[in-house]
């Protein structure tokens, strides 16, 4: 009983000469004005309660860096039952980690108690790690509902430059890990020994590549060092994670500068394999480049953009390649087409987990490529009514654009599209499909009907 009030004893004041360096506003820019409504308000009613409440994470690195955060994240010595407490529109998500989501209007914030350290202590089991705390024998965390200090939530941080907080009550900026002076020169640095911090969540690999491509940082030499050899922990993460984790990296406005670290970094096994074998062909080169850099344009521009159309994209090359091999088997084209996108699809469902709701529009978007080549008689007319018909044509653009396919079909369906009836009827294609041979009518009288059997 002595020893676990000693220990407890120790782990409160475990942060002891760990103080932060505070940056006033003069010296990081960053006014309490810039920070998202909602965030502010998260902070002050919590701070309100008597808790402690910091804006973290990319947020502050991001507005460090001149950039727009897209969301933002509360880092409070709340638990999350008391956090919902304060917050009418909140819930408590998250099994290996709970977190809070508190809702403004349109806009959510996650809201995180400062967590305490990753592992109990070498040795005995420490009091609060059992249920608590949890890992696979290789490392990963499987529960981490263990709370702690400000500085211990820091250590936990992924990157340095993710382990800022931002007082919006006094505008300032507390550093632990001076993650300030990484992200002025750059850099990309894990906090504590890689190896372990990969093997306790390996989609911090991905997480590493996205924001070195989305920054433009490098990654240093020691955060770097162990990823080819661990790359293969990305089997074990839930196959939704990794889904959801490669959208956040397509998504990220820098897809094509993900996709060439991603393979640089020899983390595409397993996960997009035929980026080796694209990457590789000028053809399928300039495929995947139109078709990512078309993406990060629309992500800049602010316009939607489509997880089906981009993984159709991705996997048309691993399409194309199998429709072939099925039509040299004697299959006739169409069979072939479904045959190969069966295929695919199901080989990236085990590996991505991509929802049934993307994978019917990535069919759509393949079956429908062998009409755009039929542009005669009355087909065209019911292609262009399809209504997946735009994200269609899009695609056959970027076949066009990689020489896939003769510019002219594409600058076709362009003119067709725009045209009146009348037009239309004129830009007609003569079917040169040969006819189909009927049969000839046999001659002979037919045979006398066969008496019916007993």
């Amino acid at each position: 009983m002595i020893q676990k009030i000693i220990r407890r004893f120790f782990k409160k004041n475990s942060s002891a000469g760990h103080d932060p360096v505070i940056l006033p506003l003069r010296k990081h820019g960053i006014s309490r004005e810039r920070i998202s409504p909602c965030a502010l308000k998260v902070c002050d009613e919590l701070r309100a309660q008597g808790f402690a409440a910091f804006v973290v994470g990319g947020a502050v690195r991001d507005l460090l860096l001149g950039m727009e955060p897209k969301d933002y994240d509360v880092a409070t010595g709340a638990t999350p039952e008391q956090v919902r407490d304060v917050f009418r529109r909140s819930r408590i998500i998250g099994r290996r980690f709970r977190i809070v989501h508190v809702m403004c209007g349109r806009e959510t914030i996650e809201v995180t108690t400062f967590r305490g350290p990753a592992a109990p202590p070498t040795g005995e089991e420490e009091e609060g790690f059992d249920d608590n705390h949890r890992q696979s024998d290789s490392g990963r965390l499987l529960r981490d509902n263990v709370f702690g200090s400000q500085y211990e939530d820091a250590v936990r941080r992924d990157f340095t430059v993710n382990a800022l907080y931002y007082d919006p009550a006094k505008q300032e900026v507390w550093d632990y890990l001076h993650g300030v002076e990484d992200a002025k020169h750059g850099v990309l640095r894990i906090i504590g020994d890689a190896e372990t911090r990969y093997r306790e969540d390996p989609v911090r690999m991905l997480r590493a590549v996205r924001l070195a491509a989305k920054l433009e940082f490098k990654l240093d030499a020691t955060t770097k060092q162990p990823i080819k050899a661990l790359a293969d922990l990305l089997q074990e993460v839930p196959k939704s994670r990794l889904f959801d984790e490669m959208l956040k990296m397509f998504h990220s406005g820098h897809a094509l500068a993900s996709a060439h670290r991603l393979r640089e970094e020899g983390l595409h096994h397993g996960l997009l394999p035929l980026l080796d074998v694209i990457l590789e062909q000028p053809m399928g080169e300039r495929f995947i480049t139109l078709a990512l850099q078309s993406t990060d344009e629309r992500m800049r521009e602010d316009k939607p953009v489509s997880p089906a159309f981009l993984f159709a994209s991705l996997l048309w090359h691993e399409v194309l390649t199998r429709w072939e091999q099925y039509q040299q088997q004697d299959m006739r084209p169409l069979p072939a087409l479904n045959e190969a996108m069966d295929d695919v699809i199901q080989t990236q469902v085990e590996n991505l987990a991509i929802p049934r709701r993307y994978t019917a529009t990535m069919r759509e978007i393949w079956s429908m490529q062998p009409r755009f080549l039929q542009r005669a008689g009355q087909r065209p007319f019911r292609l262009i009514e399809n209504p997946k018909f735009r994200a269609g044509f899009d695609f056959l653009l970027l076949r066009c654009g990689s020489g896939e396919l003769d510019a002219q079909v594409g600058q076709w369906w362009e003119t067709f599209q725009h045209a009146s009836d009348a037009e239309r009827e004129r830009m007609l294609i003569k079917d040169e499909a040969p006819p189909r041979k009927r049969r000839r009518r046999s001659n002979k009288p037919k045979s006398a009907a066969q008496p019916a059997q007993d």
